[in-house]
């Protein structure tokens, strides 16, 4: 919300409110703080009682995708083209998180396709038809 915020605006260019770079994920961002808004509140107001049984909140699998996420956005977009990073994360994701009775080189192989298939087809999406100049 704040990084849309400081975008380059284009007035110089004529640009007007609706027109600013920053306005849709300004309004996404609007939107998605309001609703974790409303869910906190409605999870404070809320009287039922823990589930004793329930996993705690940082578990392992939190902490994987976590790390996954952290090492995408801190270190492959900082340091290889995105079409590289994207297809390294999804497939890392994609195989740290795969069925465990799955074989090992069915997971493999499903991984390396998951993160091939998914990274072009956003880079496609993203720079031919949104016209979004993507790392």
């Amino acid at each position: 919300l704040i990084e849309s915020f400081r975008m380059d605006r284009f007035d110089k260019m004529g640009a007007t409110i609706y027109t600013y770079p920053g306005f849709v994920p300004g309004m996404i961002a609007s939107v998605i703080v309001l609703l974790g808004f409303v869910m906190v509140m409605r999870g404070i107001r809320s009287q039922t009682p823990p589930d004793e049984n329930a996993e705690p909140l940082a578990n392992r699998r939190f902490l994987i995708a976590l790390v996954c996420m952290l090492v995408f956005s801190l270190v492959l977009l900082a340091h290889a083209h995105f079409l590289v990073a994207t297809s390294l994360f999804v497939a890392a994701f994609t195989y740290l998180f795969a069925d465990p009775e799955v074989p090992h080189q069915k997971r493999i192989i499903s991984a390396v396709v998951n993160g091939a298939i998914s990274s072009c087809v956003v880079y496609f999406l993203f720079q031919e038809v949104f016209l979004v100049r993507l790392p």
